[in-house]
């Protein structure tokens, strides 16, 4: 079992940038693909960031590809999502989960969400 504490939300204007981080509890964090998620007011959950369990491979949704980006560092068991250009359609709640397969077919840990709010 994992356990995920996401962090580095905020407000930020459009253009700007933000770091989230994720951190995971247990000594088992290399064996987890990891995925980013968001959720906006009155919107269904979107996966827009994935890596896989030894980071070597990444993807994203069309709607962020080209401005984030996701890595992790096992050695600190953290997985971050790097955001630029952002823009006020980004502002979601953003949330890390952890899958046991490493396609992110099923992710079975969820952290608590950060809020961003991007101002225009």
């Amino acid at each position: 079992q994992v356990q995920l504490v996401e962090s580095g939300g905020g407000l930020v204007q459009a253009g700007g940038s933000l770091r989230l981080s994720c951190a995971a509890s247990g000594r088992t964090f290399s064996s987890y693909s990891m995925g980013w998620f968001r959720q906006a007011p009155g919107k269904g959950r979107e996966r827009v960031a994935a890596i896989r369990r030894n980071g070597r491979s990444t993807y994203y949704a069309v709607s962020v590809k080209g401005r984030f980006t996701i890595s992790r560092d096992n050695a600190k068991n953290t997985v971050y999502l790097q955001m630029n250009s952002l823009k006020p359609e980004d502002t979601a709640v953003y949330y890390c989960a952890a899958a046991q397969d490493d396609y992110g077919q099923a992710y079975n840990y969820w952290g608590q969400g950060t809020q961003v709010t991007v101002s225009s």
